[in-house]
């Protein structure tokens, strides 16, 4: 059965300060150094949990966690905060959670991450931050398979695809294994950039390595599948133990304002998800969050699993 879950900020629970978002601009880092940063990351540790609660509560069992948890965690090792003992038994204790909830955990990290760059000092920063967004699921004790997905785009095409799809297959090598064990890959929504076919020949039968098929994505850039087709070439890549992920959002431009780009997304979601009969986890990307599963589930009375 299809599942959907949302991603990042709660924002019911926001309302009461309850978030994983604090963070700081680089002067105050500069100012108060890693001590502050450990600060900030129990809290916002602690705030995990209670959004995790919430998730099980209102039925709730995947969740992209906010890549924010740890501020500034590229200009530190996470063994270096002066709260590490604490934030490792909480991260434990969130993964114990989120198995006993049967809830799912991913990442999401950011454009900045080009693991295809040409420049090397990109890719150096790329494969630290990816190792630490492996490391903190390993202190959690998630599993080091795709169902712990740390989801990231190409995100260049310096040089050619072809170009940029070897850089990556070879930079792939160098990151730590538990990294390499959780990284999928996602098509993009730039007609100049990756649709799922690229990704599929690129970089699947080369490393395995799963596609996260968006839906929206594919709407504005379609490559030369439908929607259908590119769906179930993705679903190709993923072990049968594993559910497919999916990413799905509604154009802002069709359904909301048609000022602005086709890649915005919309706050709700204005259609039924067409599954095709396959089993899915989506990733609601609507910028309403849990707020938009909440009313599309109502409308649609689906159930999550």
């Amino acid at each position: 059965m299809t599942n959907l879950g949302y991603c990042c900020i709660n924002i019911e629970l926001r309302k009461d300060k309850i978030t994983t978002n604090r963070g700081m601009i680089k002067r105050t880092f500069q100012e108060k150094g890693i001590a502050y940063a450990s600060e900030l990351t129990l809290n916002n540790i602690r705030d995990l949990i209670e959004i995790i609660k919430w998730n099980h509560k209102n039925g709730i069992t995947l969740y992209r966690m906010s890549s924010d948890i740890f501020p500034w965690m590229s200009e530190y090792e996470l063994k270096d905060l002066p709260d590490y003992k604490k934030i490792s038994i909480l991260l434990n204790g969130v993964g114990h959670l989120a198995k006993k909830y049967g809830q799912r955990l991913t990442f999401h990290p950011g454009h900045f991450n080009v693991l295809a760059s040409t420049n090397q000092a990109v890719v150096d920063k790329t494969i630290r931050e990816l190792d630490q967004h492996a490391e903190i699921m390993d202190l959690m004790g998630l599993p080091e398979t795709h169902y712990a997905a740390i989801n990231i785009h190409v995100n260049t095409t310096q040089g050619g695809k072809q170009e940029c799809l070897a850089r990556f297959r070879q930079n792939f090598k160098l990151l730590k294994p538990s990294t390499q064990a959780r990284l999928v890959v996602e098509n993009d929504d730039k007609r100049s950039q990756y649709a799922v076919e690229d990704l599929y020949d690129g970089l699947y039968t080369h490393l395995n390595i799963p596609i996260t098929f968006d839906y929206h994505h594919h709407w504005c850039h379609p490559g030369h599948l439908d929607q259908e087709a590119a769906l179930r070439l993705a679903s190709k890549t993923w072990h049968r133990s594993i559910k497919q992920l999916c990413h799905y959002s509604s154009a802002k431009c069709v359904y909301e304002d048609e000022s602005v780009m086709n890649r915005a997304h919309a706050d709700y979601i204005y259609d039924p998800i067409d599954d095709y009969g396959l089993d899915l986890d989506i990733e609601i990307e609507a910028k309403a969050k849990e707020k938009a599963v909440q009313r599309y589930l109502k409308q649609y009375t689906l159930e999550l699993v």
